[in-house]
């Protein structure tokens, strides 16, 4: 996975800037800008390089004839060409910084939709902090590089060349000194200019990781703070800012040691030739206003190759983001559709089917989770699918919703291979109830509508009737216009349930996944919900995964995991009457129950 292939990223950081390169097709968009931006920047450019012409004349012509009204045109002339440059300025800015804004927020989006789209997989190696991190840090970065940096080091190139090209005009000779002090000063630049993007990445590795830890924390503090766990979690924490500080301490060391080596060295070079200069003046080889224009033209040449070297390494930087955000691009989701996807049957029949199904999860390949599993659900019938944890009860449900493709054997929905199918299809097939319900911070109408944008406020009201979900809306401060909080925290475990009911009954699918639905419930509201879902259930493919076996008495069949195979199958009345692993299991949990009942009565 190229997000913990850590030797594939340092080679690739190797490689400059090349990173920017996947920034192209996004700048391509916007023509206009980009053009715009490019004329003002280059009009800024030539202004800029006019000035030195005007000083030269001035010196030479206007104070040598002392003539006033020469001397007032010339600067009135300066005084229009600042305007130029005022206006040129402003508008590249604009331009710039508004191509900047639209490139990164196109590249929020497409990173965010690449990544909604990956399979379960890829999440379960990665954390979501990490993936967070990359859609704001890193693209900030990006937007200050497309933006600010990148007008920056065109404006730059375009003032040393300029520059460059006038001081051989203006002098050939001092320009020669000029040329050979290069090199001197650009190799520096490209070595240092690795290292701080080398470092850069680095710095932005240990922040992401920070980022991610406190993104996790920060989602259950009532679990952190019902363990006391506050002071262990701010160490961590402060103890991964403080390595994220030192990374970053370093990035800055280097650009530090980069900027100050540049300078030193464009500078120096600078006085040198204005030393030789001064002489061809005082011998009568050069005028002065020859050597002001020079100099000027050696000082907007240096100043650009100063501004260059603190340029190279933000564009350092901006690699760095690009190629941790390329890195998300570049995941390959597990599970995609086919080339030529074969279309489900219309009208849906139901059927579910598992044939010799081999499974184990990618983060633990050696460890099999299905083995040979085969079973058939008929339309309109209702599988109860018990077993003991890590049974893979939960795993045919993962497999089902097409999360994962089989290692070996073949899933199929009324007679389609799943693996042929286009996710998307089989998905829109089933509607899932799980045990662990997750609430959005939206509204409950949203919650509800979650599969079902478009669906109309009746039919989301009906769904919460039907779910017994409308009774506790209702009471709601804004009924169902109510913001539920993050994860629904302002909601208890049995009204966050129903909610996850209304959401799968106005999904209206014609295969039900039961996760224990009515896990959370109290005994009333489960009467309540049960009845509903009974109703459901009646033109509906239903898979219950049960932990309470209560829930599945008047289930058509009921199979029994472990191990990831089938050992029992049967009705809840055979398979008592078989006295094997149900009859061990339904005996543990009523007696229990029984027990338990008879002790609070005393």
């Amino acid at each position: 996975m190229a997000l913990t292939s850590m030797g594939e990223g340092e080679t690739r950081e190797r490689r400059s800037l090349t990173p920017l390169r996947r920034l192209a097709p996004y700048t391509l968009r916007y023509r206009g800008l980009m053009a715009g931006a490019l004329f003002f920047l280059v009009l800024a450019a030539l202004t800029t390089l006019s000035l030195p012409l005007a000083v030269r004349r001035m010196i030479d012509h206007g104070f040598t004839a002392a003539d006033t009204t020469f001397v007032a045109q010339y600067f009135a002339m300066l005084l229009g060409i600042a305007i130029v440059l005022a206006v040129a300025s402003a508008c590249r800015y604009y331009f710039v910084i508004t191509l900047g804004e639209r490139v990164v927020s196109d590249i929020r989006r497409d990173v965010f939709a690449h990544v909604a789209r990956l399979s379960p997989a890829f999440f379960d190696a990665v954390q979501s902090g990490e993936i967070v991190s990359r859609l704001t840090a890193d693209t900030t970065q990006i937007k200050s590089a497309v933006g600010a940096t990148v007008s920056q080091a065109l404006r730059n190139i375009i003032l040393g060349i300029g520059a460059l090209g006038m001081m051989i005009v203006t002098s050939p000779k001092l320009s020669g000194f000029v040329i050979l002090a290069i090199p001197l000063i650009v190799l520096p630049l490209v070595a240092f200019g690795r290292s701080v993007r080398r470092r850069s990445r680095m710095a932005q590795d240990m922040l992401a990781e920070a980022s991610a830890y406190a993104s996790e924390q920060i989602g259950s503090p009532r679990t952190m703070q019902a363990f006391t766990a506050e002071d262990m979690v701010i160490g961590r924490f402060s103890r991964a800012v403080e390595a994220a500080f030192q990374a970053a301490r370093s990035s800055v060391k280097a650009r530090a040691v980069l900027t100050f080596f540049a300078i030193l060295t464009v500078f120096c070079a600078v006085v040198g030739v204005l030393w030789i200069g001064s002489h061809d003046v005082l011998t009568g080889d050069m005028s002065a206003g020859t050597l002001g224009q020079f100099l000027l033209y050696a000082v907007f040449g240096a100043g650009a190759l100063g501004a260059l070297s603190e340029v190279w390494g933000e564009l350092s930087q901006a690699a760095g983001a690009a190629e941790r955000l390329t890195e998300l691009l570049e995941e390959v989701p597990g599970v995609q559709a086919p080339a030529d996807p074969l279309p489900l049957p219309v009208p849906a029949r139901g059927e579910v089917t598992f044939e010799k199904v081999g499974f184990a999860y990618p983060v633990r390949p050696g460890q099999s989770a299905l083995g040979e599993l085969s079973f058939t659900v008929r339309p309109g019938e209702t599988v109860a699918i018990v077993g003991p944890s890590g049974a893979g009860k939960s795993t045919i449900f993962q497999l089902l919703l097409r999360f994962y493709d089989p290692d070996r054997g073949r899933i199929l929905i009324d007679g389609v291979d799943l693996t042929r199918a286009d996710p998307a299809d089989v998905r829109a097939r089933l509607a899932l109830v799980p045990q662990d319900v997750t609430i959005f911070a939206a509204s409950a109408r949203d919650n509800i509508a979650f599969g079902c944008p478009k669906a109309s406020d009746e039919a989301v009201l009906q769904a919460a009737r039907d779910a017994h979900a409308d009774e506790f809306i209702l009471r709601l401060e804004e009924g169902f216009d109510t913001q539920l909080g993050e994860r629904g925290v302002t909601l208890s475990g049995g009204q966050r349930q129903r909610v996850a009911i209304a959401r799968a009954i106005l999904r209206d699918a014609p295969i039900l996944l039961l996760d224990e639905a009515t896990s959370a419930l109290d005994a009333e509201s489960e009467t309540f919900v049960q009845t509903a879902l009974e109703k459901l259930m009646r033109k509906r493919t239903t898979i219950v995964i049960a932990h309470r076996l209560a829930t599945v008495l008047k289930a058509d069949r009921i199979l029994v995991l472990e191990a990831g195979r089938i050992i029992e199958e049967g009705t809840h009345k055979s398979l008592v009457a078989k006295g094997g692993v149900y009859a061990r299991l339904a005996r543990l949990q009523f007696e229990t129950g029984a027990n338990a009942f008879s002790g609070a009565a005393e």
